[in-house]
Formats: structure tokens, C-alpha cells, sequence
């Protein structure tokens, strides 16, 4: 039912495509990994599942294997007709759209399901501002299993004293708990990519990790991006101006650290 190597060919020679490199289209042509994908997102019948930049449906077609319900939003008008031949005979929903700019929570709240999933080959160049966009906007998704660049998902998943650790792994750790989940080898893609891919987890926290009632994500995201902009930096250096000289001693928060020591929680004092 998935798409092997010969038929992502045969899709694109038929209906004169070229994979474009400004939308980062890179195809999986391999059967066994859309069904490794799926099965590591946990989906099945009862599940809800929505996917960014489905392209010629091989990884939607895994996730409706199981027998999920799934949303696929697709923006390339080249390959949309192809995709919907493709997937909309298995029952899967086709939404023309730039996942950056449609209201996704309205999308959602309109086909119903309180838990959705997103399960996605997100391009290299969007990964990180698509994740961040559903963990703030969309509360409804509450488990992400995405593929992306490796460095992209080191950062995403890492945790204090990791070499990766950064902005981007503090704003993701407020909403949900990442975990690498697995490689995909180079070879599994049409065009085969000069990058390596890895597959990350999250799960949306209960509770986002500090009280957005003493201080908000967005004072959170500006404190972190300001500390990890002078990383080498001592703290007391890179938040001049960001943070007051006393709200260290207030949080606890020795002004001699540097960005890469401070948990998710550390930073939240701090912003407070």
C-alpha cells in the first residue's frame, strides 16, 4: 500500500514533477521506515493525525494503514492532484494550505477529537518554527513525532549538558518532553539528501513547566534567546539589559553561569 523506490519515480516521471529544493522536498521511498514512523507515533483506529507537507502520500499512507484518521495539508499545487489520487481513496483528507499560515486550531476544532497527533517529514529549513508554531498555537496536538535534520532533532530533544543543548531544546522543553526516537539513513529518500535525518518524540506536558500565571512564554522565550545569543557569555553579561542585576540572587541563579547550565524551570525563575 506504500510507495517503494520505483513508484515515487514513477509518480514523478508521469506527472512531469521535480522534487523542489526551495520547499525542501525530499520524498521517502521506502516502505519499511513510513511503517516504522507510524508505528513509533503510536497511532491506530480511534487516532487522529495530522501531517505537514504530505507530498505524494508515502507516509500518509502508513498512518492510514492503521487504521488512523488522519489530515494531510499539503502547499505544492503541483503535487497536490497528485497526492489526493493517491491517498483519498484510503479515506485520508486532503488540505491545501501552508502549515505556517492556516489557522490550525480552527482546522482541527472543525473535524473534531480532543487529541490529535502530528506525524510529519517536516522540510529541514521549517522544521523548528513548525514544531514551535503547534506546541504554542495548537494545544489540541498533543503528541509530535516528526522527522528532521539530525542536528535540527539533537537540538530539539537535548537536555542540560548536552553539546546540542540550546534555545530551541528550553522553548520545546516548556511545552512537552523530547526524546530522539531513531535514524533514517540518506538512502530512504528521493532525492537522497546530503544530510542525516533523525526521528524525534514529544509529549505535551499536563501542565506547561512553569506557571504561565507568574511568568509567559513569551517573557520565557525572550530571556532564553537573549542567553543563548552570547552563549560564551556569563549570564550577568548576556542579559544586560534583559533581566535586572537582582533578579539572579532572586532566582538562584549565580550570574557567573552561562546559558547551557539552566533547566527549563531555571530559566522560568529567572524570567519571573
Amino acid at each position: 500500500m506504500t510507495h517503494s523506490g520505483a513508484d515515487i519515480s514513477a509518480l514523478l516521471e508521469t506527472h512531469g514533477i521535480r522534487p523542489s529544493r526551495a520547499l525542501g522536498q525530499n520524498f521517502v521511498a521506502d516502505p519499511n521506515t513510513v511503517r516504522r514512523i507510524a508505528r513509533l507515533a503510536g497511532v491506530g483506529p480511534g487516532s487522529s493525525v495530522l501531517e505537514f507537507g504530505a507530498g505524494l502520500g508515502s507516509l500518509t499512507l502508513a498512518l492510514a494503514e492503521t487504521g488512523a484518521r488522519v489530515t494531510a495539508v499539503e502547499l505544492d499545487r503541483y503535487l497536490l492532484p497528485v497526492l489526493r489520487t493517491v491517498v483519498e481513496p484510503v479515506g485520508v483528507e486532503v488540505v491545501e494550505g501552508d502549515a505556517m499560515e492556516l489557522d490550525l486550531s480552527a482546522l482541527l476544532a472543525e473535524r473534531g477529537g480532543d487529541s490529535w497527533s502530528l506525524v510529519s517529514n517536516l522540510p529541514y529549513n521549517l522544521a523548528t518554527p513548525l514544531v514551535l508554531r503547534t506546541l504554542v498555537e495548537v494545544p489540541a496536538v498533543d503528541h509530535l513525532l516528526v522527522m528532521v535534520q539530525r542536528e535540527v532533532g539533537e537540538r530539539m530533544a537535548a537536555g542540560v549538558g548536552d553539546d546540542a543543548y540550546g534555545s530551541v531544546s528550553v522553548r520545546i522543553a516548556y511545552f512537552a518532553e523530547a526524546t530522539l526516537a531513531g535514524k533514517v539513513p540518506a538512502a530512504v529518500f528521493i532525492p537522497r539528501p546530503r544530510v542525516e535525518s533523525v526521528l524525534v518524540r514529544m509529549d505535551r506536558r499536563a501542565e506547561v513547566a512553569v506557571d504561565p500565571a507568574v511568568v509567559s512564554y513569551e517573557r520565557l522565550a525572550k530571556v532564553v534567546k537573549a542567553g543563548f545569543g552570547q552563549r560564551r557569555k556569563m549570564l550577568r553579561r548576556s542579559l544586560a539589559g534583559v533581566v535586572e542585576p537582582e533578579a539572579f540572587a532572586r532566582a538562584g541563579i549565580r550570574p557567573e553561569a552561562r546559558a547551557e547550565e539552566l533547566t527549563v524551570i531555571e530559566w522560568g525563575r529567572l524570567a519571573q
